[in-house]
């Protein structure tokens, strides 16, 4: 199995294929548009992680620019009924970050921005992937300016979380509150800042 390739970029196609040349043999590699984009430049040196799909009829190499983004495409793909082809699909609308968040959020709408995937599709596929995916936990998830998902630190959330169901404030009221809040900081003054954003409507 060619778990990556190191070579010449010969060739960026407009479908999402790169041609890659590794000791003169050249390797027709399928990746997300962000990858292609970003991978590197026409005759320059690349490296991309790979998954190496065998069938019957066919062998098909995917690639990756980390090998975050690889596992989380071979999680997707170990989930009923996704194939590799959908499994970039959704690489290609949702990066490994936003995938973890939409499934930890249940987020089904987010997955229903990829081409060919239905509700009932985006729902089973949030299930399925709370048990393959690493996510973090749905109240310690921030988002960065850049988009980015990253975990706060999860003992102050949990007390902010906890002090705010005591005062009568429901799950969404939190969470969303909670996301904008900083990740550092002490917590009787986070949790007066929480309560101001609440009382101002976030």
């Amino acid at each position: 199995m060619i778990g990556s390739l190191r070579g010449r970029l010969l060739d960026r196609g407009p479908d999402g294929e790169l041609l890659v040349e590794v000791a003169g043999v050249g390797y027709r590699v399928q990746v997300t548009p962000s990858t292609s984009v970003t991978i590197g430049e026409i005759d320059g040196e690349v490296f991309v992680h790979t998954h190496h799909a065998v069938r019957e009829d066919s062998e098909t190499l995917y690639g990756f620019a980390t090998v975050d983004e690889r596992r989380v495409f071979e999680s997707l793909i170990g989930a009923h009924g996704v194939g590799p082809a959908l499994g970039l699909a959704i690489l290609s609308v949702h990066g490994p970050d936003a995938l973890r968040l939409a499934v930890a959020d249940d987020d089904v709408a987010a997955l229903c921005l990829v081409p060919g995937v239905g509700k009932k599709t985006a729902a089973r596929l949030v299930m399925e992937l709370k048990s393959k995916l690493d996510l973090p936990d749905r109240e310690v998830i921030v988002i960065s300016d850049d988009g980015s998902a990253t975990a706060a630190p999860g003992g102050i959330r949990a007390d902010l979380r906890s002090a705010l169901e005591g005062l009568g404030y429901g799950s969404d009221e939190i969470h969303a509150v909670l996301v904008e809040l900083p990740t550092e900081g002490d917590t009787a003054d986070l949790l007066k800042d929480a309560l101001r954003r609440l009382a101002s409507g976030v």
